[in-house]
């Protein structure tokens, strides 16, 4: 397992699902992890449960992101939790699972505010924030290399993010800083499975090279990997985690 120890990582969204998931993996590898969250403050209380029965640190702060004021003080916050921040992690999003025709104004400007305003804001705080030779990972999606109905918005976020993921590793790319995304394929998670029925998800997993939907593990592995020294010379790349689906 490549060695984070000492790092300090922001993760948001993580009190559930892939965010979860990569908290704890982080942690495994020597992570001090902030779990953010929005609401479900249990939730993130039990994630932070598990880091410390394992042996190891972890915090939980309420912010939302798609909040510019709230971003500043998760990172405030994390700097007088543990001095330094090391790895961000944009972990957060949503799924709105409709035909571009079916969307209302409000339903739009909901998944802008928390799938690609929470991401620029976070990058914002980053760019200036982050310590030399930090890692930056943003979760994008394989939807926006397909053409699946009832993506349309989602997907136009997620390709959004790709986006700023190419110019910020640009931008910072002098400090040692290296910007990368990961697009999981079909993963089971809540997030996934909202509007899909038993049918939707069959048919995704027979997509997949290997038969099957992803696990939350497959993907934090990946994510663990880009915020490692291992992956000091990736940067500014979108990385397919979808079992060969495209």
């Amino acid at each position: 397992m490549p060695s984070l120890h000492e790092k300090v990582a922001i993760i948001t969204g993580s009190s559930r699902g892939i965010g979860a998931e990569i908290a704890q993996t982080l942690a495994k590898a020597g992570a001090k992890v902030v779990i953010n969250y929005v609401q479900n403050h249990e939730a993130a209380d039990d994630v932070c449960m598990a880091i410390t029965q394992a042996g190891g640190k972890s915090v939980a702060i309420q912010a939302d992101v798609s909040k510019p004021a709230d971003v500043t003080r998760l990172f405030d916050t994390t700097v007088e939790q543990f001095g330094r921040i090391d790895i961000l992690v944009n972990n957060a999003g949503m799924l709105i699972f409709k035909q571009i025709a079916e969307f209302t104004d409000e339903e739009f400007d909901r998944m802008i505010d928390i799938n690609l305003k929470s991401v620029f804001y976070t990058l914002r705080e980053a760019s200036v924030r982050l310590a030399d030779n930090g890692r930056i990972v943003n979760i994008s999606s394989t939807v926006t290399r397909l053409m699946l109905p009832k993506y349309g918005p989602y997907a136009a976020t997620k390709g959004a993010v790709e986006q700023l993921t190419r110019i910020l590793a640009r931008e910072v790319g002098k400090r040692g800083i290296t910007v990368n995304s990961v697009s999981p394929g079909p993963v089971f998670t809540e997030l996934f499975r909202a509007g899909k029925t038993e049918e939707d998800i069959q048919r995704m997993a027979a997509m997949s090279s290997l038969g099957r939907i992803g696990e939350v593990d497959d993907i934090a592995q990946i994510v663990l990997f880009l915020a490692s020294d291992a992956a000091r010379w990736i940067t500014g790349q979108d990385i397919g985690a979808n079992g060969g689906i495209i």
